[in-house]
């Protein structure tokens, strides 16, 4: 769990929300409006778009080419919120993400950030020895596959599209999603398919 923030932080962003709506840039109703949205937000968004991109060629397209867009088509609000771009990995390629600077993350498709995304280990380890973090997660990619960080930032936010697990043809999108933790749509897991599922 997260620390609650400090005073003084919340201090600030009352006397800079106290300002926006004193000018008109904002009023309280936009204000829960939003809070309301993000509070609904949660990995489970990510993992239907990862879904509905694995079993629909045309969504897949749309998804790599424009996520936001792709996310409002799944009925999610993008209106103010950085453009979201889409990391395909392939079988010799691997994504994961961080927020060096802070803890910039595609909150309107995956919720809050864990608090080991913002950690100050994370961001900086990741960076460095990326295979030896997600190692510590249980990630172990072939010496072949190259592994790509990728930074997400205040002006554009990343999530991956991982690889589909074999042994899942025929599964439904429901099916699908389930295999697709936050971790996987951060690049610091991969998708497991049931181990009966990948057996046949």
């Amino acid at each position: 769990m997260s620390p609650p923030p400090r005073p003084e932080s919340v201090a600030q962003l009352e006397r800079l929300i106290a300002a926006l709506k004193a000018k008109g840039i904002v009023t309280e109703e936009e204000l829960t409006a939003r809070q309301a949205q993000t509070d609904r937000a949660s990995p489970e968004i990510g993992a239907r778009m990862v879904a509905k991109a694995w079993t629909d060629p045309a969504y897949r397209a749309l998804l790599l080419r424009d996520g936001s867009e792709a996310a409002e088509m799944m009925g999610v609000s993008m209106a103010g919120a950085p453009p979201l771009g889409v990391l395909e990995d392939t079988p010799a390629r691997h994504h994961v993400i961080v927020c060096t600077l802070c803890s910039c993350y595609p909150r309107a498709v995956l919720g809050y950030p864990p608090s080991w995304y913002k950690s100050f280990a994370y961001r900086s380890r990741v960076v460095r020895e990326p295979r030896a973090v997600l190692a510590e997660w249980g990630t172990v990619l072939p010496p072949h596959v190259e592994l790509r960080v990728v930074d997400s930032t205040a002006d554009y936010r990343w999530m991956v599209l991982p690889v589909r697990p074999a042994g899942t043809e025929g599964w439904g999108e429901a099916q699908l999603a389930a295999l697709v933790t936050r971790d996987v749509l951060v690049g610091v897991a991969l998708p497991q398919a049931p181990v009966a599922a990948a057996a046949e």
